[in-house]
């Protein structure tokens, strides 16, 4: 019997579920989250849609259940790709709970699986524009992001708690860790013939976004949306699109790479209306 080629996806949602569709044509998706209700609804629209799907539930905050997925995709086959979309927002969590999923959870991810990621294997990791309104940080700060043994990261000194201070800090330090970690990373997984790199979007509409617009964030992210150049907000399958290009032949060059698809929000911000008064 021949092995199954395995699409991994972390985070069941829209933004997943549009990589997923453009990459998983005659594989086998595994499609995680942590909660088993979002996988099983995720499940059931790419198999009524012709895909060959099963279902985990996922903790990326834990290791022993990183662990438990790989082991369950090397199960089914060889892990050809990986699309991590799975995370929490600033209006969602704590600054240090956005720490330990956003970021340390990150980390667990992308080592568990650069482990048995199959040659000419390809992953995604959604990232965000809030990395890139971070200001410039240290060489060193930037090598401790992207080199830091995974179980050690949370312990640096620049993530405790008087540095971090408010959760959309904490959210802009881990988006600007996942894009560090994964050029980092790259060198592992181009080790065994495979490539990784971030998307960070901008504000895509989802079930989430709309609660963020009508959350407490609700005005500045419209306000984003009103005066980025683009003047709207994406649709996930737009970013589809480019992780299809990220993780298929027509990529086959790029990796450890970052691509930012705002809208132009961060180039409104750092040079335009959008610029801190």
């Amino acid at each position: 019997m021949i092995a199954s080629n395995v699409i991994v996806v972390i985070g069941a949602g829209s933004i997943g579920q549009a990589i997923a569709r453009r990459v998983s044509a005659g594989k086998h998706v595994l499609l995680s989250d942590l909660r088993q209700q979002n996988s099983a609804a995720g499940a059931d629209v790419l198999s009524n849609a012709g895909f060959k799907v099963s279902t985990a539930t996922v903790d990326i905050s834990s290791r022993a259940s990183v662990q438990a997925l790989v082991e369950e995709a090397t199960t089914i086959g060889n892990v050809m790709g990986v699309i991590h979309a799975a995370g929490v927002s600033p209006s969602q969590a704590s600054p240090a709970t956005i720490l330990k999923v956003d970021l340390y959870g990150t980390a667990l991810v992308l080592e568990a699986f650069g482990n048995v990621i199959s040659g000419g294997g390809s992953a995604v990791v959604i990232a965000s524009q809030s990395g890139h309104r971070l200001g410039a940080l240290t060489q060193e700060q930037n090598a401790a992001l992207a080199t830091t043994p995974a179980d050690e990261l949370l312990a640096l000194p620049m993530l405790q708690a008087d540095r971090v201070k408010d959760s959309l800090h904490a959210y802009q330090l881990a988006k600007r860790g996942n894009s560090l970690r994964v050029m980092a990373e790259a060198l592992r997984w181009g080790k065994r013939g495979a490539r990784v790199n971030t998307i960070s979007p901008g504000i895509v509409i989802t079930p989430l976004a709309k609660d963020e617009l009508s959350g407490p964030r609700g005005d500045g992210y419209r306000r984003m949306i009103e005066l980025c150049p683009v003047g709207r907000a994406a649709t996930p399958d737009e970013v589809g699109h480019v992780g299809a290009l990220l993780m298929g032949p027509d990529g086959v060059f790029i990796t450890g790479s970052d691509f930012l698809m705002d809208g132009g929000v961060t180039a409104s911000y750092w040079f335009g209306e959008l610029a801190p008064k």
